[in-house]
């Protein structure tokens, strides 16, 4: 599964506008990128744990020549699953159905039905001057 494909999976099942998805998935990114940056641990419980770890410096070989390299140490990302995860990849459990609490509607029916009549009053005064009665 590629980003498009997570963005429009996520999209059906929460309902959410695709743009929306990817904007909330950037960010997600971003946040955890910028935590392993400063050297912090993301855990997401149940799923698994994103850190930081110290790669040593080694001795390799260029597989050309064969010749031994010097690979200097690194820090490098690392992804550790949680117990769930792990039950649920290996089929020793099954995945919980996905519930998703509804949004909370922020207009209250009796705004939307004071905005109908505004509309309705203003077509016939269009229509007055179509038919060529005075402006005002």
């Amino acid at each position: 599964m590629n980003r498009a494909e997570l963005v429009e999976s996520v999209a059906s099942a929460t309902g959410q506008p695709k743009s929306e998805v990817s904007r909330t998935l950037s960010a997600l990114i971003y946040t955890v990128t910028g935590a392993l940056a400063k050297g912090d641990k993301v855990t997401l419980v149940g799923f698994g744990t994103f850190e930081r770890r110290m790669r040593k410096a080694r001795t390799g070989r260029n597989p050309r020549t064969l010749a031994p390299l010097k690979i200097a140490a690194a820090k490098v990302p690392a992804f550790r699953a949680g117990k769930e995860l792990k039950d649920i990849v290996n089929g020793r459990a099954k995945q919980p159905t996905l519930s998703l609490a509804k949004p909370k509607t922020t207009a209250k029916p009796a705004k939307k039905a004071a905005a109908k009549p505004v509309k309705k009053a203003a077509k016939p005064a269009k229509k007055a001057v179509k038919k060529g009665g005075k402006k005002r």
